[in-house]
Order: C-alpha cells, then structure tokens, then sequence
C-alpha cells in the first residue's frame, strides 16, 4: 500500500511540475511541415545517439516534434523528442542542458524555460539525432 501511495505521490508531482513529455505520440512520426521547411536544402546522412555539445554553434526550437542543433552552416542534427513530441516545446522558448560528459545524447533531459522570465515548463527527453547536410 505503501509503494501505491509513492507512485501516486510522484504521478501528482509530475503533473504538478509540468512534465512537457508527451508519452502518448509515436517516436517514428514523420518530421513536421515546419521542420521540413526549415530543413529545405538539406538531406539527412544518418543518425547519431549522441553529438558533441562543443560542437554545437546553435539550437533551435522548430516546434513541438523537432529542435535543430546546428554543427556548421552545412550540418545540421535534428532532434525528434522520444515519444515523438514535447509539448512544451515553442518557438519563443529556450532549453536548458545540464550534461556531464561533453555529449548531448538520446534519452538526455532538456528543460524548456521562458528565456525572460524563470519559469519552467517541464523536460523533454531526446530521442535519436538525424544528421543532415548541405546539398550539394
């Protein structure tokens, strides 16, 4: 009964604290029209489980099913949240990454925040890095 109780406890505080995961979409979705717009020119070349955060120039968040981690201006890698879609994901927001091993890999938690302000709105976690480049 008691392990119950602590489950319930952690469900509510989940919910609480603005869990931006959506469990419930498919982590193989198709990329959305707006990350596919913002991709024109590029092709994908494969995937990655992990990059290197030092090699990282910039991150943008597309929308809710893609952020793109710009390597060079002919690399990019685009990130699908696990699940397929972080709902507290948003063109006006930021992330904030706390990694201890220099990489940036699949399963890491991204803290969505309001860039002017201290709230948070939950964490996503990364799902496989699709690296694209330049066509040629």
């Amino acid at each position: 009964m008691r392990n119950l109780h602590l489950v319930a406890a952690l469900a509510a505080s989940m919910t609480i604290g603005g869990c931006a995961y959506a469990a419930d979409s498919k982590a193989d979705a198709p990329l959305s029209e707006a990350a596919q717009k913002a991709l024109a020119g590029y092709e994908p070349v494969g995937t990655a489980n992990c990059i290197p955060l030092s090699q990282v120039r910039s991150s943008r968040i597309i929308d809710p099913t893609a952020i793109i981690y710009e390597i060079t201006s002919n690399r990019l890698y685009v990130n699908q949240p696990a699940g397929g879609r972080c709902t507290g994901l948003r063109k006006d927001r930021a992330l904030v990454t706390r990694i201890t091993t220099g990489n940036l890999c699949n399963l890491d938690l991204v803290t969505v925040i309001d860039p002017p302000s201290p709230i948070q709105y939950g964490a996503c976690p990364l799902g496989t890095f699709t690296e694209y480049r330049k066509k040629q």
